[in-house]
């Protein structure tokens, strides 16, 4: 006991020293303040303790989704949704070998793509449940929609295509599927962007431009790997654009998202967005200036914009992962901002 106790003239027999302490165990300096100056006026209220969360558990639930799956399944909607619209642009100008490798690799890469979120989701009937209602608000059932509408399209183009009958409906799927593919290609940001995982969601701005350029990139590729030679021209012009565009993007993204952009340079990600960075460069290069004359050349940028875009997918799934299992990514971010927690007057 201490011996104090409490009359009505006030406290008699404290001892110096024994005062409550605020804030983590401290009341600040020798004088009273925060970092022993003379402000005794803070001793009202504890200093702004450094974050941490609740026995250092994650915020979020971190997503317990197989990076073959969701990643892949990433890639290969955009690969299907951009190399639709090569297909059809190479089938109305008459580069017929381009337009039947295109239409292919785009059925072939919409059915594993299907395949990949059905895997995931466990069983095919909870596909089939996505598809009782439509909801324009929710990027999942839009998605839903879209490959509903845009595999048969693929599928009918690819067959009328390879066996030579209904030319004439075989281009009109052609097209149909070419109009759905720019959203096919792009949804999947929007898709992962209205999540909570703090680097997919702070960079909902940014991610839908970086999945159309990297999956036009990806078509491009496939296009230069197994189109004829002489056909080639608007797959490289494709190479530089969608590389660029998928550069500049993820150089904003970095840039905007501030202390979350650091999933983007450590770890895992880290390493495949670097490769997604030079591999891309590599493959545009090669595109522009050495794939109009040398098969080889052109099928080794081809390779190279392929494998830049699974880096990219790959990589931003893994930095999607990494900010949500540490808490500081999700808390810090709304405190910086205007009226957030610890900013408050």
């Amino acid at each position: 006991m201490s011996g104090a106790e409490v009359t009505r003239a006030g406290l008699r027999g404290e001892r110096p020293g024994s005062e409550a302490l605020f804030g983590n165990g401290m009341n600040g300096g020798p004088d009273g303040g925060p970092d022993g100056g003379p402000d005794g006026g803070r001793r009202r209220g504890a200093r702004e303790a450094a974050f941490t969360s609740y026995y250092g558990r994650p915020v979020l639930k971190v997503p317990h989704w197989a990076a073959t799956d969701i990643a892949g399944y990433l890639f290969l909607g955009g690969l299907a949704g951009a190399g639709s619209v090569l297909a059809a642009g190479a089938e109305l100008t008459g580069r017929r070998g381009t337009a039947r490798a295109m239409k292919l690799s785009s059925l072939g890469a919409v059915s594993l793509s299907a395949a990949a979120l059905i895997h995931d989701l466990g069983r095919p009937e909870r596909f089939l449940n996505m598809l009782r209602v439509f909801k324009p608000t929710s990027p999942m059932s839009i998605g839903s929609w879209l490959l509903v509408g845009y595999g048969p399209l693929a599928g009918a183009a690819a067959a009328a295509d390879v066996t030579g009958r209904f030319p004439r409906a075989g281009r009109a799927a052609a097209c149909g599927a070419a109009v759905f593919g720019p959203a096919v290609a792009a949804y999947t940001g929007v898709l992962i962007a209205d999540t909570a995982v703090p680097a997919w969601h702070e960079g909902h701005r940014e991610l839908p431009y970086l999945f159309t350029g990297s999956a036009a990139a990806a078509a491009a590729g496939m296009a230069l790997l197994t189109g004829p030679l002489p056909e080639n021209g608007p797959a490289r012009r494709a190479a530089v654009l969608g590389t660029a565009a998928e550069l500049a993007a993820m150089h904003a993204l970095r840039r905007r998202t501030g202390m979350i952009a650091e999933t983007y340079r450590q770890g895992t990600a880290g390493r495949l967005l670097r490769a997604a960075e030079v591999l891309g460069t590599a493959g545009a290069a090669g595109a522009a200036l050495r794939s109009r004359r040398s098969r080889r050349a052109a099928a080794l940028s081809g390779a190279a914009l392929l494998a830049a875009s699974v880096c990219t997918r790959f990589g931003l799934f893994h930095a999607g992962l990494a900010s949500a299992r540490d808490p500081k990514y999700t808390v810090e971010p709304q405190r910086s901002r205007p009226g957030g927690v610890g900013r408050t007057g």
